[in-house]
């Protein structure tokens, strides 16, 4: 992983496509490096996860160019690379398991490296039944799914409701949860994290602890989709 990181660090400070064009060999060594990585990922959880054993390299990886047209940063190319392994691929709307590695040494997305389980794009009637869901089995959802999770990582609340919904209790233990429009879990970890060997087999076995917390999320996704 570091010579990517060394890429990407590089081209954080070189963010224009004459220098992306002059080390384009370069860059298609490093992302040869990242698909295979990526695909021994996808082995890694599919072991215990059958789901995500199904999907292909492309289900799960993206470009490194950017869609500029209705963003004020121009920038041509991210400086992160980012696998999404979730049930039918990475646009099915599925919880799933996201690893990503960038630039920085921070907390902040694109930046950090980060492994997050769930998904930030919801139907609003999916929301509505994990709201019903979580209120009403609290005790399941908190010992059973989210008590069995890596203690590294954290609710995202990014995005949530400033207010608890007037259906709910702004008291309850569970009230942020109801706060929420995206149900995702996050961790953020370091360079010695990534460039340690056996980076795959160790990012897939913190993700089984989350593998509850997917398949709560995906209970709700596919009742909805029938």
């Amino acid at each position: 992983m570091k010579e990517i990181l060394d890429f990407l660090r590089d081209l954080e400070r070189n963010i224009n496509r004459e220098w992306f064009n002059d080390n384009k060999c370069r860059y298609l060594g490093v992302l040869e490096k990242w698909n295979a990585f990526c695909e021994e990922l996808i082995r890694e959880v599919g072991e215990y996860d059958d789901d995500i054993a199904k999907l292909s390299l492309k289900d799960c990886t993206y470009r490194i160019y950017r869609d500029t047209r209705f963003s004020n940063d121009k920038s041509p190319y991210k400086t992160h690379f980012g696998a999404f392994l979730a049930p039918g691929g990475k646009k099915s709307m599925h919880s799933g398991y996201y690893f990503h590695i960038g630039t920085g040494t921070g907390s902040g997305y694109p930046h950090a490296h980060m492994l997050a389980s769930g998904n930030y794009c919801y139907d609003p009637r999916v929301v509505k039944m994990l709201r019903e869901d979580i209120s009403y089995g609290w005790e399941e959802f908190k010992n059973e799914v989210l008590g069995v999770a890596d203690p590294r990582f954290v609710a995202d609340i990014e995005g949530a409701l400033k207010k608890v919904p007037k259906d709910y209790d702004p008291d309850a233990p569970y009230a942020d949860w109801m706060r929420m429009k995206a149900y995702c879990l996050s961790m953020h970890v370091d360079d010695g994290f990534v460039t340690r060997p056996q980076l795959a087999k160790r990012v897939a076995e913190i993700f089984r602890t989350t593998k509850p917390f997917n398949d709560y999320i995906n209970r709700a996704v596919d009742f909805t989709e029938d």
